[in-house]
């Protein structure tokens, strides 16, 4: 692991970050999960974009602006000289005293850090994931607005451990009127009578750069792809589920609730976006 933190690129055994960073004491801070893809950081523009809007909504400076940010995960990824790779870019409040009044913050803190990552095991991959619906709401956007990508992950890290303590691999979020939201680390995807869908970021999805790519990949292949609101019945109805993130990848699923998804495995239209999908990736990703 290698991490950029206080101005320069250490080992991750070396970074630290002091007790009183308001990003540890109260999540305030946002972040960005990217990908290495052939030695190219994937719609590196993109994902900086949405950093820095994170940070606006929060009314956090973003030091240097995202000229400074794009150098910093640049040289992060070229200490850490892997083919592939995962980036996260943190930007908090900074050290402050205790209590959340987030005025007595004056210096927010940028870090970098690139590592390699497994969110799913390969042979679940490979034959597609379990999915548990939890009992665990996505927050409206009047509580926490999902199209800024927080620090504050408790909603979901509580879901994740839901659907594995019960012996699932992944969590299906539903919103407060039962609609889907995503799942825990990964926004989702249904194919059904031949037409792509996925939620809106108004019933609790994060506007994913996976996720905008796969309906781009789409329109390429001529696959019908829309946004629209869905429930779990339309993935018991489904032919095919599957996941998208900077983190997971595209991944697919095999069952529902214990209830298997169209044939129980990846599907073909899963598989001709994904082979897209890692075909074009490195192409467009900035280079290091």
């Amino acid at each position: 692991m290698k991490v950029w933190i206080e101005g320069r690129v250490v080992d991750g055994s070396e970074a630290r970050v002091p007790v009183l960073d308001h990003g540890l004491l109260y999540g305030d801070g946002v972040f960005e999960g990217m990908r290495i893809y052939g030695r190219r950081v994937f719609r590196l523009d993109a994902h900086l974009q949405r950093f820095a809007i994170s940070a606006k909504a929060l009314a956090l400076e973003l030091p240097g602006g995202v000229g400074a940010a794009r150098e910093i995960v640049l040289d992060t990824a070229r200490a850490f000289d892997a083919d592939e790779a995962y980036v996260r870019l943190l930007l908090t409040r900074g050290d402050g005293p205790l209590g959340i009044d987030p005025s007595h913050c004056s210096k927010p803190r940028l870090i970098c850090i690139v590592d390699r990552i497994a969110v799913y095991p390969d042979d679940k991959r490979s034959a597609g994931l379990d999915l548990l619906t939890s009992s665990w709401r996505r927050p409206p956007a009047d509580v926490l607005d999902p199209r800024v990508k927080s620090l504050n992950y408790l909603n979901n890290v509580l879901a994740k451990l839901d659907a594995k303590q019960r012996g699932g691999d992944e969590a299906l979020l539903l919103n407060a009127a039962g609609a889907i939201a995503e799942t825990s680390v990964a926004n989702l995807f249904a194919v059904r009578d031949g037409d792509l869908l996925t939620p809106p970021s108004t019933d609790g999805a994060l506007e994913g750069i996976t996720r905008a790519t796969v309906l781009e990949i789409a329109a390429s292949l001529g696959i019908p792809a829309r946004v629209q609101s869905l429930g779990r019945f339309d993935l018991f109805a489904a032919d095919e589920v599957f996941l998208t993130g900077s983190g997971a990848g595209l991944v697919p699923i095999r069952s529902l609730d214990g209830r298997s998804i169209g044939a129980g495995g990846p599907g073909p239209v899963y598989e001709k976006i994904r082979s897209v999908f890692l075909e074009t990736a490195a192409g467009r990703g900035t280079p290091f």
